[in-house]
């Protein structure tokens, strides 16, 4: 653990000598929706691999870089593309970033991801506020030692994303004229997709959208202290009578579809935050 905490130490030191400001705000942006984060003042750009100890993503449309800069008046970090279980990092790994942002003083930190749509009611294209979550990729990055002065041991997980800002979400939807959805995310490992049983097990346990990230971001920003907002773009629809073969490019395809209008929802979000 010593070694994760002196990577993260070098990587935070790296970061703050290239910024003006320190950040107040994350946003970790998911597949096909990197555009999420367009539209920042004054902003500055870091590749991944410039970056000590950061990872390198290797999945489509994740950009791979940080921006810095401005968002409605407010000093903002964004990661436009996230790392995954499934490429092979470790859980401490795909987290450092977040701890980074810890590091620098991120208060808040909002998520983004494609996610497979599990609940009947929804569409593709809907944006669902994330009201709670699933964790089932069989791990957690807070297995070790506890570094104390990150967070608690045991953090408490009863109200992972914050009431106030799913008020602000669905406030900012309504005056964009955005219809969202709100539900609870569920987890996986992957990288392979889910069979029809398993999507069947996915709905009876209580999830409505299924997904291959997040989970490990958002465990970590709770144990730092930061409040929490997620988002899944549903790019397809999981029903296990009507199964179709999901096809990568038809995913990346609908989150960039939806990308512009969950952008417009983030900006007034941030507009109406008081940090």
């Amino acid at each position: 653990m010593e070694s994760f905490k002196n990577k993260v130490l070098e990587a935070t030191e790296f970061v703050r000598a290239k910024i003006a400001a320190p950040p107040l705000i994350g946003l970790l942006i998911g597949t096909g929706l990197g555009d999420s984060a367009e539209g920042m003042e004054n902003a500055i750009s870091v590749d991944y691999k410039d970056i000590p100890h950061f990872p390198i993503s290797t999945v489509p449309t994740h950009h791979g870089r940080l921006l810095f800069g401005h968002m409605a008046g407010k000093a903002v970090m964004a990661m436009q593309g996230r790392f995954h279980y499934y490429e092979g990092y470790s859980m401490q790994e795909i987290t450092l970033p977040v701890r980074v942002m810890q590091l620098l003083g991120v208060k808040t930190l909002i998520l983004s991801n494609a996610a497979g749509g599990i609940n009947p009611l929804f569409n593709v294209g809907d944006i669902m506020v994330l009201t709670d979550h699933i964790n089932l990729t069989g791990n957690n990055p807070l297995i070790g030692p506890n570094v104390d002065e990150w967070g608690p041991r045991f953090p408490d997980m009863s109200q992972v994303y914050d009431r106030r800002l799913i008020a602000l979400a669905e406030e900012a939807a309504l005056e964009n004229r955005i219809r969202v959805q709100k539900g609870v995310y569920v987890g996986l490992s992957g990288p392979s997709l889910e069979t029809g049983a398993e999507i069947r097990f996915l709905k009876t346990i209580g999830a409505d959208a299924v997904g291959l990230s997040t989970i490990p971001e958002v465990i970590v920003a709770v144990h730092g202290g930061m409040a929490v907002l997620g988002f899944s773009v549903i790019t397809n629809m999981n029903l296990p009578d009507h199964l179709k073969p999901a096809r990568v490019e038809e995913i990346i395809a609908a989150a960039e579809r939806t990308a512009p209008r969950l952008r417009a929802i983030i900006r007034r979000v941030i507009e109406k935050l008081s940090v």
